[in-house]
């Protein structure tokens, strides 16, 4: 029994081990083209039929080969490696894989590596497994170090994977392992893998020509699948033109670049609103869609064919940058709207430096990149995005600022969340309304009920009736008055069939806003008006429908809410996300009004923030025009012991 058993496990490892060992790909001398310069002895030893000389002869030349460079290695002599990339490689040298910074402490994909492993039904888990995270820090450990043992291993793997997510194989395993953005982030990764692992014994002259097939069937692939629009569709065309750029050998290497350059050519302008916001009104991919035409203009650049892209594409990025910056805070973090996420300040102040490079000239720009020691910023406070739906009420520019972000924008898909008029509001190096978030993407079961918790349109700053998602994201900007002590926005949704929702937003003296929301139609139930508190303690009451913050670092917010005799106000499950997968609780209301018929639901909140204790500052508010009127509006303020003021629009 024993010598059966033994038998056993012998021929389990060995099948294992030969699923890990590289075969000479004869067909990739196909897929090359012999005349490129400095393959002349490649092509004789083939043409000679002595493919394992020519496959040898193949290895030297990319040895020696130091013509094309990438953007983060451009010297593998100086490369360095950081403490998490280092954890990274030796973790996965025991098949521990840093998959996605969301779910720490990393997964363990077995001995025989498992690469249809789904502990958690959360799609971007399965899917990024296939984006080999780990793979260039191994590359880098290996630089660092000179130990063999991370090649070795890196080969092996890279092997398996071949071997156990074949092209043509289960489609259900395909649709994650074949997903065309997966294949780009490969096809973008593995030229530095490349780069880091080509003096080593272990790359041998089979390897080279397994990574060569494998990365010529990867390039193949997009070229006949690249996504139909969005974020997905400018990563495959930036990392094509990495692909083609990279290995010019290949026959097929100059069409691969110039479908990247073609599509991101096109794509600037159709998915880049002529504000400069990317169309699908999210900071997160917004801040990315910057990085990928940026990195398509240096690839591009180092290698010697910048002219490629037109002044056109490059004054769209500035645009962008300019964008991004507007509806960014002065701590240099951004609002969480959709399925955007934060930033770090040191990694946007980094990011502000190498676009004050590209852009030399423009001063604001260059404050951001100096922290404000240098250029200047710019000259207007307040600034509207009218084609995209973001506007910014703000005092100024430093950490004692007040803003306000809203966004009312148009028809978005999968990333922009239904959030019509939502807003947030930072006072003084504080976030007070921080959105949401997203908390985490798609999967089956559990994850899919907190995607849709969070993507809800009642887990925003806006209306709803009877807590219902709204039906429709095309907001329509009624006015904008950006200057002056009183400044001014009205936007309009028809969020629902039936009902439409007016928001006006008055920001006065530059110290507090007053909202007022106007519920319009035929529909009938229970409007909702939904606001998300920030985390901490705070004093409530549901007599006089106000709410104060007592924060400890003493920078508060008082809001108070007047609505139509009989609101109520109902208490709901509160949660903020400002990373994948982490969520905190915290306070969330809804001011609630029975709509019986066709009279119009209308709110006023007045929300000031301040330091110290706010919550005995009196506030009063209350209409002037006792019924809703589709071209003006007028109401009566006071808070505290300011006079009492007039607001008033009148729409054209």
């Amino acid at each position: 029994m024993r010598k059966i058993l033994a038998t056993f496990c012998a021929a389990v490892f060995a099948l294992a081990a030969s699923a890990q060992t590289p075969q000479l790909k004869p067909e990739v001398f196909d897929l090359l083209n012999l005349d490129h310069p400095g393959l002349e002895k490649v092509k004789a030893l083939h043409s000679a039929g002595d493919q394992q000389a020519a496959a040898a002869e193949l290895l030297n030349y990319f040895k020696a080969h130091k013509g094309v460079v990438t953007r983060d290695i451009k010297d593998v002599t100086k490369v360095k490696i950081n403490d998490n990339e280092q954890k990274w490689a030796d973790e996965a040298l025991e098949h521990t894989f840093f998959v996605h910074k969301g779910y720490q402490p990393s997964f363990n994909y077995g001995e025989d590596i498992n690469w249809k492993f789904w502990p958690v039904k959360d799609n971007e888990l399965r899917w990024q497994l296939h984006r080999h995270k780990w793979f260039t820090p191994m590359g880098r450990a290996y630089r660092v170090s000179g130990d063999e043992k991370y090649a070795a291993e890196w080969t092996k793997q890279y092997i398996d994977w071949i071997r156990k997510n074949p092209y043509e194989g289960d489609k259900e395993n395909a649709r994650f392992a074949w997903r065309p953005l997966e294949v780009s982030h490969r096809l973008q990764d593995q030229p530095l893998q490349f780069q880091l692992f080509i003096d080593s014994p272990s790359f041998t002259a089979e390897f080279l020509s397994e990574f060569l097939v494998n990365y010529h069937l990867h390039a193949e692939h997009i070229m006949g699948h690249y996504s139909k629009h969005g974020n997905h569709l400018l990563f495959e065309a930036q990392r094509m033109i990495c692909a083609g750029t990279f290995f010019p050998e290949f026959k097929k290497a100059a069409s691969w670049r110039q479908s990247g350059v073609d599509i991101l050519n096109r794509e600037i302008g159709v998915q880049v609103y002529e504000d400069g916001c990317q169309y699908e009104l999210c900071p997160h991919y917004h801040l990315a869609a910057i990085e990928i035409f940026i990195k398509a203009l240096e690839d591009a650049s180092i290698n010697g064919f910048r002219d490629v892209f037109p002044q056109s594409y490059i004054d769209t990025i500035e645009k962008m940058i300019m964008f991004y910056a507007n509806i960014s805070y002065p701590d240099y973090l951004n609002p969480c709207f959709s399925d955007a996420r934060l930033v770090s300040r040191k990694s946007m102040i980094k990011s502000f430096k190498q676009w004050s490079e590209l852009f030399p000239d423009n001063q604001a720009i260059r404050y951001w990149a100096t922290e404000g020691a240098e250029g200047s910023a710019p000259e207007y406070l307040s600034k509207g995005y009218l084609t995209s739906g973001y506007y910014v009420f703000r005092n100024g520019w430093d950490m004692n600022a007040t803003q306000m972000i809203v966004k009312a924008g148009p028809p978005a898909f999968w990333h922009n969340q239904p959030d019509n008029g939502t807003f947030e509001l930072w006072y003084k190096g504080k976030n007070l309304f921080p959105d949401s978030g997203s908390y985490v993407y798609a999967g089956e079961g559990e994850v899919m009920q907190w995607r849709k918790w969070f993507r809800q349109t009642s887990s925003h700053n806006t209306l709803t009736i009877n807590h219902t998602d709204i039906q429709t994201t095309d907001s329509k900007t009624l006015l904008w008055k950006p200057e002056g002590d009183i400044q001014v926005l009205v936007t309009e949704n028809q969020s629902y069939e039936k009902l439409k929702h007016r928001r006006s937003i008055f920001f006065l003296e530059g110290k507090y806003f007053v909202i007022v929301d106007e519920a319009v139609g035929a529909e009938k139930g229970t409007v909702n008006l939904h606001y998300q508190l920030p985390r901490g303690k705070y004093t409530s009451s549901r007599t006089t429908m106000e709410f104060s913050t007592m924060a400890d670092d003493g920078v508060n917010v008082k809001l108070k809410c007047f609505g139509p005799e009989g609101m109520e106000v109902e208490k709901l499950d509160g949660w903020v996300s400002s990373e994948y997968m982490k969520k905190v609780k915290r306070p969330h209301f809804s001011f609630n009004v029975k709509k019986m018929d066709n009279k119009p639901v209308r709110y006023i909140t007045v929300i000031m923030p301040g330091e110290g204790s706010i919550e005995d500052t009196k506030i009063s508010a209350s209409f002037i025009d006792p019924y809703f009127k589709q071209n003006s509006l007028s109401l009566m303020v006071k808070v505290g012991k300011n006079k009492k003021k007039v607001l008033t629009y009148e729409l054209k």
